[in-house]
């Protein structure tokens, strides 16, 4: 994977790509979580290269994508857009691990016509009717809540609750060392707090599917994925023995999971191409 940058007047943004030999070859993004970066698809990013082209990054704000100024989901949006035009990248699949799955909610919202489909690891909805106001105001407390608790335990404990396994948490740890303690709470904040801004009713015109890992007790990401799945009909995938970061926890299980439903677009683009043909 070739590390690049791009630049904005809000700061720069460290992204990964490996383009495949095949120029019709599907175009894979993954997007890391909160507090995660690009480490957090090592499990898929080699897996994938061989058949399709493949991009990763540091979100805005995080990893090597710092300083940055403005956070949000969507001027993430933005950047990756920015990014794809750089590339000469038509259409993309979006894999988004938890806030990854904000920011490719924000992105087929505004660019409808460059999103092949959504799978979303650990995520939730877009959607007014998923949230209460109870669920606004503790969002609003991450602000301070973090801030209690001291540097190594508060890194230990995210770590925890994102794994199972030893592999998982050691991955999380290295990534949240690249901050201060001061740097990760602001972090948390402005991912939490700012995701309240983006609970809106958006159309998805593409293929979704919906994973979490079976052991994930993040918020309420099981509550929110079966209301999603049983308002839109995606489907949904609960990925044993996997906490949050499902794809570090049981990669060959999601990398399967990613690979069946990137086959299953392109089947369905098949399909249209010949319908419009014979039409």
């Amino acid at each position: 994977m070739e590390g690049k940058y791009i630049e904005s007047p809000r700061g720069k943004v460290y992204y990964e790509i490996e383009k495949n030999i095949d120029k019709k070859a599907a175009c894979i993004f993954f997007l890391p979580g909160l507090s995660a970066d690009h480490r957090l698809f090592c499990f898929q990013t080699p897996y994938f290269t061989s058949k399709y082209t493949v991009l990763t990054w540091d979100a805005p704000a995080h990893g090597k994508s710092r300083p940055y100024k403005d956070f949000s989901y969507s001027n993430s949006a933005d950047e990756l857009k920015k990014i794809l035009d750089k590339e000469e990248i038509e259409r993309v699949v979006l894999v988004g691990q938890s806030a990854g799955g904000f920011v490719a909610q924000s992105f087929v919202a505004k660019y409808p016509d460059m999103t092949s489909g959504i799978l979303t690891i650990g995520s939730s909805p877009y959607g007014t009717k998923y949230y209460s106001k109870s669920d606004i105001f503790w969002l609003r407390q991450t602000k301070w809540m973090f801030k209690p608790f001291p540097d190594r335990s508060l890194r230990q404990m995210i770590a925890k609750a994102c794994c199972t396994t030893e592999r998982g948490r050691e991955n999380m740890l290295s990534i949240l060392s690249c901050y201060t303690k001061k740097e990760l709470c602001h972090l948390l904040y402005l991912g939490f707090a700012g995701f309240i801004s983006e609970i809106r009713d958006i159309e998805i015109p593409c293929p979704v599917s919906l994973t979490f890992g079976e052991k994930d007790r993040t918020g309420k990401v099981r509550k929110y994925n079966m209301c999603w799945h049983s308002n839109e009909n995606y489907p949904l995938h609960i990925i044993k023995g996997a906490a949050h970061n499902a794809n570090v926890d049981r990669p060959e299980e999601m990398n399967r999971i990613i690979d069946e439903f990137i086959e299953s677009i392109s089947m369905s683009s098949k399909k249209t191409d010949i319908n419009k043909t014979f039409a």
